[in-house]
């Protein structure tokens, strides 16, 4: 099997955003959403609650973003 990057969705408070996604990128959502299930045996039943955990990891992989907080002092926001 595939190694994704995602691995299964945790549980949280969510905050409601509406975005607008190209046909291509929602049809590649849509098909990760269905390896995932097949990977964690765990149904998506939409695949939009893939986005938020795609867009935190993004940021915890990002090394310049990572670099340019640190040396701005900004500390990451947590609620």
């Amino acid at each position: 099997m595939a190694k994704l990057k995602l691995s299964d969705l945790p549980d949280s408070k969510p905050v409601k955003v509406t975005i607008e996604l190209p046909a291509t990128v929602h049809r590649e959502l849509a098909a990760y959403a269905e390896i995932l299930a097949k990977e964690t045996g765990r149904q998506i039943p939409d695949a939009s609650a893939l986005i938020a955990p795609m867009i935190e990891r993004f940021i915890a992989t990002d090394r310049g973003f990572a670099k340019a907080r640190r040396a701005s002092g900004a500390s990451p926001h947590t609620e």
